[in-house]
């Protein structure tokens, strides 16, 4: 369960991160290219990946299966 929580963490912050720097036109080659709300909504997968991290990281291991 973590691995698969930090993986989708991971792809949360580089996707959002990618949206971010095409929302601030930084990055182009996309429709998202200079539109601002995809800079907001980069911002807020980044937040989410970084939340995401951060409970993964609280959960407990759960003891091996026998």
């Amino acid at each position: 369960m973590k691995v698969f929580l930090n993986s989708m963490a991971v792809f949360l912050i580089l996707a959002g991160g990618v949206w971010f720097l095409q929302g601030i036109n930084v990055l182009p080659g996309s429709f998202m290219t200079g539109h601002m709300e995809w800079s907001y909504y980069g911002g807020l997968a980044i937040v989410a990946g970084i939340a995401l991290l951060v409970f993964a990281k609280r959960l407990k291991a759960s003891p091996p299966k026998k």
